[in-house]
């Protein structure tokens, strides 16, 4: 069985994405790791060249800046990315760049993917999330976080990247059928130096929304304002993968916010509500047919 890590990036250094880590973070995992370097405005492909392993390959692409709706772009670049992974591939892991595999999941995964690879019912696997807001110490616990995704897929025709990227469809767009695993991802994208969030805010939403929604939307500023744009939150009481210790150390502003005074908004409750009756009101990208834990 051979499993192929593949991944996008465009400008890492210019709105600090944790790259380096989330590559580090599935690299033992896999025999190949594909990395689409966008045409960047900064040393990017330079950064994933200084990452001392022979597994890493590395393809040069252009993006395409007039898809400006659903993000589509991302979806893109991550089908170039799946489409040069080896043919002789039993399973694909991707990530994001600003995602992280948890700690200690390699044999976990690699006995799932075994345990499944002759099992044609599943095209893939669903990891838990952890999205981390403003520093390392807070995660979104709003209902608007979305809680499970797509991250392992089975290397088969037909099945590509959906919409802005955020999951993976197949032929005629049918929702995968996975399994779920006990493993999480954290999430990065909304923890950077608020002058490095601000360009991002600046720029990345050109792939959603045409100039006059940016004119309208989004503050010009120098840097960003985490504590204005807060959804709910709570104190994150966990650890977090030892590739991000350093980056973690790193951190050079301060944000800190007052969870005790947060109220859920009608939405959240409701949608607890639900799911409290068995209901689960939350939009999901995939058709569930097992967990590994009871399976096992």
């Amino acid at each position: 069985m051979k499993v192929s890590g593949f991944t996008f990036i465009r400008n890492a250094i210019l709105y600090d994405y944790p790259i380096v880590e989330s590559i580090m973070s599935i690299l033992p995992i896999c025999d190949e790791l594909i990395v689409a370097v966008g045409d960047s405005e900064d040393n990017t492909r330079q950064l994933i060249m200084s990452i001392p392993d022979e597994k890493i390959k590395i393809i040069d692409t252009v993006w395409d800046d007039s898809l400006r709706e659903n993000g589509e772009v991302l979806a893109h670049e991550t089908n170039k990315a799946l489409a040069a992974v080896s043919s002789e591939a039993t399973w694909c892991i991707y990530l994001q760049g600003d995602e992280v595999l948890e700690d200690g999941m390699t044999s976990y995964l690699l006995r799932a993917m075994d345990r499944f690879k002759h099992d044609e019912r599943v095209d893939g696997f669903l990891l838990n999330y952890q999205h981390f807001f403003g520093s390392y110490d807070f995660v979104g616990a709003s209902n608007s976080w979305y809680k499970n995704e797509i991250r392992v897929i089975r290397n088969r025709k037909g099945i590509y990247s959906f919409k802005d990227a955020q999951g993976f469809r197949k032929l005629n767009n049918q929702k995968l059928k996975v399994v779920s695993l006990e493993a999480t991802i954290h999430h990065y994208g909304w923890v950077k130096d608020p002058r490095s969030m601000q360009k991002k805010q600046e720029s990345f939403n050109k792939y959603w929304h045409d100039d006059d929604w940016m004119e309208r939307n989004i503050i010009k500023s120098d840097e960003f304002v985490y504590e204005d744009n807060m959804t709910e939150l709570r104190k994150f009481k966990g650890k977090h993968p030892s590739v991000m210790q350093d980056r973690i150390k790193r951190l050079n502003w301060h944000f800190s916010a007052d969870i005790s005074m947060q109220r859920k908004s009608i939405k959240d409750k409701a949608k607890d509500f639900l799911l409290k009756l068995g209901i689960n009101a939350s939009y999901q990208n995939f058709k569930l047919i097992g967990n590994f834990k009871n399976i096992e």
